[in-house]
């Protein structure tokens, strides 16, 4: 018998959650002309900035996550076919939903004449052709709750913290990025709440927290150029394993209350010891970048003109 699943009694919540995010999302519904206001660009060619090396490549990085979607669309319904009918709906909404993120920012990038265009479309069809995602996506239906979870805040954290980085730079592209972020939060809080749910019902349910958390990648990861786009977006601390753990796992891991749960199995106690250890192990990766990153401000302050 499986250690956590699936809890029939919830499915009427999750019908609830579905129907809240539908309201939701139908109140801050969007079209691509308020975002990228041709007429404006038309009259001013400047209104579109030259961006910077980082802030294209954390675009780009944005982009290249996205495309994923087909493979991720494709995954999360076989895993979730069979199951509730509530979460193939919410997939169906979702991917409606995600299916303008990245067009709307290769058409940003594109207007404005930033980065390859033609180096854009052929890795763009490079990562679609290799279905470029976690190697461990094919979880169970509750596994993949919560992996959709962290991948939502994740993305949801990253294109905030890319806005405020473009803000002096592009503005327009500052306020675009915020408003994909409104359809992540959206989708973190389904995923997120589902998973409470189950947690709350069912302690033992911190087994698939575990098996997420240890083993957690970003779609996309792998891709030609993801790695080092990454790493420049990090080096301007604007993304990174500071971020990823202060600002996703720290606030869901808490959401969850993984610590004062009260599991009945062996096998999920200890898990919950595991995710601790994990946080704890993330806790202190992102101390020492951020000790680092002061010292070197430090020394790069100390040096004379």
């Amino acid at each position: 018998m499986a250690i956590a699943q699936l809890i029939p009694s919830l499915e009427p919540r999750l019908r609830e959650l579905f129907n809240q995010h539908t309201e939701r999302a139908r109140n801050i519904d969007w079209a691509y002309s308020d975002y990228i206001p041709l007429d404006e660009f038309q009259r001013d060619p400047q209104a579109i900035p030259r961006l910077s090396p980082t802030i294209l490549s954390a675009i780009e990085l944005a982009v290249f996550t996205e495309v994923n979607l087909p493979w991720f669309t494709t995954a999360l319904h076989a895993i979730f076919k069979g199951s509730w009918s509530v979460l193939l709906d919410f997939v169906h909404t979702w991917t409606s939903e995600e299916d303008a993120h990245s067009l709307l920012l290769e058409t940003y990038l594109f207007v404005g004449r930033n980065g390859d265009p033609r180096a854009r479309a052929a890795l763009r069809k490079q990562v679609i052709r290799a279905g470029l995602m976690s190697a461990d996506l094919l979880y169970d239906p509750l596994q993949a709750l919560v992996y959709t979870a962290i991948q939502e805040r994740a993305t949801q954290i990253y294109y905030l913290n890319v806005a405020q980085a473009a803000e002096r730079e592009d503005p327009h592209l500052a306020r675009l990025l915020r408003r994909l972020a409104k359809d992540e939060t959206l989708h973190y809080t389904f995923y997120r709440d589902a998973v409470k749910l189950h947690l709350e019902a069912d302690p033992n349910c911190v087994y698939p927290v575990a098996d997420v958390l240890l083993k957690f990648e970003m779609p996309g990861r792998g891709s030609p150029g993801y790695q080092e786009r990454a790493d420049r977006v990090r080096m301007a601390n604007i993304y990174g394993p500071e971020q990823f753990y202060a600002q996703v796992i720290d606030v869901v891991l808490k959401y969850w209350r993984i610590t004062e749960l009260h599991p009945t199995y062996a096998e999920a106690r200890e898990a919950q010891q595991k995710i601790v250890k994990q946080h704890a192990r993330l806790a202190k990766i992102a101390a020492q970048l951020a000790a680092r990153r002061e010292r070197q401000a430090q020394q790069q302050g100390a040096q004379p003109e």
